[in-house]
């Protein structure tokens, strides 16, 4: 199952609805990529609100992603990040620095439009 990906003038918008398996984690790392490049987006959000569990290999992907839009040059945005998946970030070392936050989606979208300079 694909995770779509949803473009809002420049950015683009993620919504993560369910857990998620290597396999599917591994195709949004492409597709988000591909759509990066494809619609030259200056900027991501991606809501994990719906993901109460992550895993090391999810962790990682997660990290991988950000970091890659980043050489892309686009800022990214995460929302809706869950207690426990906040807690297993740090216990795994996954390193979110420079990353912006934000309870949700709108405030995260305010927060990349005002980082973009909109």
């Amino acid at each position: 199952m694909r995770i779509p990906i949803l473009k809002l003038e420049d950015c683009l918008l993620i919504s993560i609805q369910w857990e998620l398996d290597d396999q599917t984690a591994l195709q949004f790392q492409e597709d988000l990529l591909h759509k990066i490049h494809e619609t030259s987006a200056r900027g991501v959000v991606i809501d994990i609100t719906s993901i109460d569990f992550i895993d090391s290999f999810i962790a990682k992907v997660l990290g991988d992603v950000i970091n890659m839009s980043r050489l892309m040059g686009a800022k990214v945005v995460i929302t809706g990040i869950q207690p426990a998946v906040a807690i297993t970030l740090i216990e795994l070392g996954i390193r979110l620095d420079d990353v912006l936050t934000a309870l949700d989606l709108e405030k995260g979208l305010e927060k990349l439009k005002l980082e973009l300079g909109d």
